[in-house]
C-alpha cells in the first residue's frame, strides 16, 4: 500500500512538473503547479532573501527548517505507530506463523487478520509514508523554483553558484553522509528491522550522493540542512524511547 501511494504521487509529480515551462515563474504564470506550488515557493525564498541582505543560501536554510519543523508532528505521530507497531510485533509473528503458507489466498487471510489487529489498536502503518509524501511537492517546488527564479540562480554562497552544480562535491557528500547517519540513529527500528535495513542505509545515501551531484548546490543545501535536523531528530526521538523503556521497566 505505502508502495502504491508513493508511486502515484511521483507519477503525480512528474506530469505536474512536465507540464510547467523552463520560462521565469512570475505571478502571471499559468497553470496550477505554477502559480499554486512554483510562483509561492520563488516568492517566499525571495522575500527571505531580502530579509537576510540579498543572501539567498540562509533563504533556503530557513525553508528547510521551516518545512522540517512543520512536519514534527507527522514525525512524531510516525515515531508513536512505530513503537505501538514494535508492541505488537509478537502477535504479527504469531500471525504470520499462522499463515506461513505462500498461497495468494492464505496471504489475503493473513493480511486481513493483520489490519484488524492495527484497527483494534488504533495503529495506522500509513503515518511512516505521510513526511515523505508531503516532501515530495514541496523539494519538487523547490527545484523549478530556483530553476526558473533568476535572483537565485545566478548567487552565490559559500563556495557554490546556487543554481549550479558543487564544483567540489562537497555538499553531495554531506548530504550522503547526513543521511547515512541519521538512518542509523532511527531509534524506531527493532533488531529484525535493522538488519532488514542494513542494506538500504548503504544505498540510500549513495542514491542522494547521486541526486544530489545532479541538482542546483540550492537542493544539495536543502539535503544537508534537512540530514542534520533528521540527526537532531532522532537523537531527541532516541532518548525518549529511552526513557519510556526505563519507566515500563521500573514499573514492572
Amino acid at each position: 500500500m505505502k508502495k502504491k501511494w508513493l508511486l502515484m504521487l511521483f507519477v503525480i509529480v512528474g506530469v505536474l512538473s512536465g507540464c510547467n515551462r523552463n520560462a521565469p515563474i512570475n505571478e502571471h504564470s499559468q497553470g496550477i503547479w505554477d502559480h499554486y506550488f512554483v510562483y509561492p515557493m520563488s516568492k517566499l525564498l525571495l522575500v527571505l532573501g531580502d530579509l537576510f541582505g540579498g543572501n539567498y543560501g540562509p533563504a533556503i536554510i530557513a525553508v528547510t527548517l521551516m518545512v522540517r519543523f512543520c512536519l514534527l508532528p507527522l514525525m512524531l505521530k510516525q515515531f508513536r505507530t512505530s513503537l505501538a507497531m514494535q508492541k505488537l510485533r509478537p502477535e504479527i509473528q504469531k500471525l504470520q506463523e499462522k499463515y506461513k503458507s505462500k498461497d495468494m489466498q492464505t496471504q489475503q487471510k493473513l493480511q486481513q487478520e493483520m489490519m484488524q489487529l492495527y484497527q483494534k489498536h488504533g495503529v495506522n502503518p500509513m503515518n511512516g509514508c505521510l513526511p515523505a509524501l508531503i516532501q515530495m511537492p514541496i523539494f519538487m517546488a523547490l527545484y523549478y523554483a530556483i530553476r526558473r527564479t533568476q535572483e537565485i540562480t545566478l548567487h552565490s554562497f559559500l563556495w557554490v553558484q546556487l543554481g549550479h552544480r558543487d564544483p567540489y562535491l562537497i555538499l553531495p557528500i554531506l548530504a550522503a553522509l547526513t543521511t547515512f547517519i541519521s538512518m542509523k540513529l532511527s531509534p524506531t527500528m527493532s533488531e529484525q528491522q535493522m538488519s532488514q535495513m542494513a542494506i538500504m542505509s548503504y544505498i540510500m545515501p549513495i542514491m542522494i550522493f547521486i541526486g544530489a551531484n545532479s541538482v542546483p548546490s540550492a537542493l544539495s543545501l536543502y539535503w544537508v540542512v534537512g540530514g542534520c535536523f533528521s540527526i537532531i531528530q532522532s537523537l531527541i526521538f532516541r532518548m525518549q524511547l529511552k526513557s519510556a523503556r526505563m519507566s515500563n521497566e521500573q514499573a514492572s
